[in-house]
């Protein structure tokens, strides 16, 4: 009787045996379609990092080609920024150069301005002097007797001009006389010589 028992304890192991194994079996396919799906993932994500990687280098490529360009950009702008600034100034300091000096010019012109006016005032005060000292000279009842000596000093003066005339004929007469003398001389002393 314990042959037949370890018969059917053979056949129940190995009746256990085949259904763990047919399990392993199973569990083995589905492992290996599990492992055929992860490598096909894993050959999948391996590919796309490898499309990350590249796009990446293309990316940081691009962005060293924006940053140098932005970095000239920004260089251009300073250094036109600084031209403009420097431009700025030197037309700052040319327009206060040129204020001060018509500030100068301006005072110049009113200190002139300001002589003149002095002057001018000298002038018109002297000439009221003047003209105070005229009135009491040219007063209106004095005028007849002014008027009678301006008469006489013209009738005076017409007598010398008139006697000065006659004098100046005189001379023209000598001088012609003289002339004519001389020239009677030369044309004797050239009929002589012949």
């Amino acid at each position: 009787m314990d042959k037949p028992e370890d018969g059917e304890l053979q056949e129940s192991i190995g009746g256990n045996l085949i259904v763990k194994l047919r399990r392993l079996q199973k569990g083995n396919q589905t492992l290996e379609g599990e492992i055929k799906e992860l490598k096909q993932t894993s050959d999948s994500l391996q590919n796309d990092l490898e499309a990350l990687h590249s796009q990446s280098y293309q990316l940081e490529k691009v962005y060293k080609e924006k940053e140098v360009e932005l970095c000239r950009k920004v260089q251009f702008q300073c250094d036109k920024s600084e031209q403009d600034f420097e431009r700025e100034l030197k037309d700052h300091k040319m327009r206060k150069d040129l204020l001060e000096q018509n500030t100068c010019e301006i005072q110049e012109f009113k200190l002139k301005h300001r002589k003149l006016r002095m002057r001018f005032e000298n002038q018109l005060q002297h000439l009221m002097e003047k003209h105070k000292k005229l009135h009491c000279v040219f007063a209106p009842e004095r005028l007849p007797d002014e008027l009678e000596r301006a008469e006489n000093k013209k009738t005076q003066l017409l007598s010398v001009e008139q006697l000065k005339l006659a004098q100046l004929q005189k001379l023209e007469e000598e001088i012609e006389a003289a002339k004519k003398k001389k020239q009677l001389e030369t044309e004797t002393a050239q009929y002589q010589d012949k």
